[in-house]
Parts: C-alpha cells; structure tokens; sequence
C-alpha cells in the first residue's frame, strides 16, 4: 500500500472492489494486504456522515469462505488494539521481530564471536545482513530511525514538538537497562536541557514509540506479593542496531546491549517479560529497613515461568553473589537461569540455579529447558 502504483486502493471503497473482482469461484485464494495504515477512512456516499475503513473491507472478506486474508502493518496501534477489537476471535496476530541472533548466525556464516560483535552493533534488521560494508550498514540504520520511524511518528500523530520526540529518543538510547518514568524524564529535560515537555505528553510520546515498534517498556513485578508495581519501567529497543545508529554508534555499552539481546530473544520465543524485584528485610545502621533486589526478567507463558539473569561477568565471588542473590530469595519452584557472556558449558549449581553460556542461551532451541 506505500508503493505509488496502488495509490488508489488507499480507498477502503476501491481497494475492497479490487480483491472482489478477483476472489471468485470456488478456486482458494490468499490476500496479503502490506502497510495496510495507508488505507485511509472515507466517506460512505450512500450514508453522509458515516465513514468507511478497512475494518469493512476485511469484514466482508471474512464473510467469503474461499479468502484467506493476512495484513501486515508497521504501526502496532493499529494492528493490536484496533484489529483484536474488531475482529475478537475471528483472526491471529503475529508479532514479526528483526532476526533473533540464531537467524542472523546462520545468514552471516562467520564464527560465533565474529558474528556477536555485529550483531551488538547493527543488529538484526534483515536488510543489514545484506548489506557488506559497516557504511553502508550504519548509514541504512540511521536513515531507518530518522527517515521512516520519528518522522511517520511526527507526521501520523501531528507531532509539532518534534525536537523534543528525537531527545526522548536519545534518553532512551543511553538508558536502556535502567528504570525511569515520564516524570523522571520530565526532570532530565527541564535540568539538564532547559526544555518544558510535560510528564503527560512524554507517556503519550512513549505509547507511541511502542506502537512504531521501535522500543517496548518491561514493567516491574513484586515477585512475592505477584503485583506489579507502578511508577518505574525499563524500555528496551526492537533492534540493537536501531538504537546504536541514533547514538550515532558511540555509545558501545556491551554489559546492556546483551541484556537487550536476552530480553527480545525472550519475547521472539513467545513469553511475556517483566522486571522482578525482590522484597527483603535488612538493617542499615541499627533500624530494620525493607531492600529491593533485582531480576532481570521474569519471563511468563501460561503457566510456565522463568527468571532469568544476564550477567556479562561472573568471575570473582562477589560479582556471583550479586548475580545470585535476588534470586536466593525467591522461594517458588520454577527455573532460574544465569545467561553468562563467557563460552561454559552449561552446569547447575548448588542452588538449583541453571547457569549457561550466552552462546548456547542464543544458539540452542532447547536452552531454556535444561
């Protein structure tokens, strides 16, 4: 639907005649329907003040038992919220993400750490893995976050701060792996940049970042009192590439970096990922007082659970207790995993606790399950 040449079917009236003009007999046919957000509404002209959308288009398609119809789209707002609405248990929707590390490992054909370097720096974009030199990859990257995501945010949602957008962008770039929320970052403009932008308008500027599917918010989840808790969240990128090209790759931070990687390999395997915080009795200088200790994720599929660690280094005994530690308080049964940047060959400790190499954790189907 972005290409010139179907201009025209942007009409939800025209495009629907299209496909029925061609979907006849009994033979079955496929529609695939891409970029289906250029569809735009119009006016019915049989019933003046109604509006037509492509809502109706499909709906009539459903009614014909020889269509298969798949719509693609890249904007998440539309293609979630909107479609699950009007189409609740008539239809699938499939969350396509960039190429995981195994995908991209297999396309590349080079050696494992090779591979991990450039896939930490441009990551998995299809279109990266074609491209040859490092130029062409970081120039293809930096057109992508500026040329096609700020500007179809700024241009779908009538945007006029949008200078302020591309900031919130680059806070989040250098931040990811850290809790923060719309006031905090309210702050950070007004002290650090002397820049009004309100708490509000950051939350409805981050819904919509999510809904470009360039960045997705892990909340916080008390782990014994299984609530979740409100005010902070981390934001992780779609694709590390994306976030590095708008920092202009300078600012390599590989300890974060592998915890994007782990958290969008969770999500690509179908579970729901939160932040886990641990809720523990201490004493700080004679009083009792209550600490919260941190899981990097607490990974959910129906009734399956994971909490799961990133840990770049484990190599002194203290660096392995901090590692080891939120997850000694957590008194359930299910799995706890230590992803580790080293190659070790994949062991369970005293605890129970599954600590793993970062390579078998990406490269291997059955890694979660050991």
């Amino acid at each position: 639907m972005d290409n010139d040449e179907f201009a025209e079917l942007r009409n939800p009236l025209l495009l629907g005649e299209f496909i029925r003009k061609r979907v006849k007999g009994k033979q079955k046919f496929f529609v695939f329907i891409d970029e289906i957000q250029y569809c735009k509404s119009v006016e019915n002209p049989n019933l003046p003040g109604d509006r037509i959308t492509f809502y109706n288009v499909l709906n009539g398609l459903l009614q014909k038992d020889n269509a298969d119809v798949y719509v693609t789209g890249s904007n998440s707002k539309m293609l979630s919220s909107d479609i699950l609405t009007e189409f609740r248990g008539r239809g699938d929707q499939v969350h396509v993400y960039p190429l995981n590390f195994k995908e991209y490992f297999s396309a590349r054909k080079k050696n494992f750490e090779d591979a991990w370097q450039d896939y930490l720096t441009f990551g998995g974009l299809p279109k990266v893995v074609q491209l040859r030199t490092d130029k062409q990859k970081s120039d293809y990257l930096k057109s992508l976050v500026d040329e096609l995501y700020l500007k179809d945010i700024v241009q779908r949602n009538n945007i006029e701060n949008e200078e302020s957008l591309s900031k919130l962008v680059n806070i989040l770039s250098s931040s990811i792996g850290s809790f923060t929320n719309p006031t905090k970052i309210e702050n950070t403009f007004k002290s650090e940049l002397g820049i009004t932008y309100t708490s509000k308008t950051i939350y409805n500027h981050l819904q919509m970042l999510k809904d470009s599917f360039l960045i997705s918010e892990a909340q916080r989840f008390n782990i014994k009192g299984r609530k979740y808790i409100g005010a902070n969240s981390k934001f992780y990128f779609a694709d590390v590439g994306l976030r590095n090209a708008r920092l202009n790759f300078r600012q390599q931070e590989p300890t974060h970096l592998m915890e994007n990687v782990i958290y969008n390999e969770l999500l690509a395997r179908g579970y729901n990922v939160d932040v886990g915080i641990v809720e523990v009795n201490s004493k700080k200088d004679g009083k009792g007082v209550k600490i919260q200790l941190e899981v990097d994720f607490v990974a959910t599929m129906g009734n399956k659970k994971l909490y799961v660690q990133s840990a770049y280094r484990m190599d002194d005994p203290s660096k392995e207790e901090q590692e080891k530690n939120s997850l000694k308080r957590i008194d359930d049964s299910f799995k706890k995993i230590i992803v580790v940047r080293e190659n070790i060959k994949t062991f369970q400790d005293d605890n129970g606790f599954v600590i793993t190499s970062l390579k078998s954790f990406l490269l291997e189907e059955n890694s979660l399950e050991v």
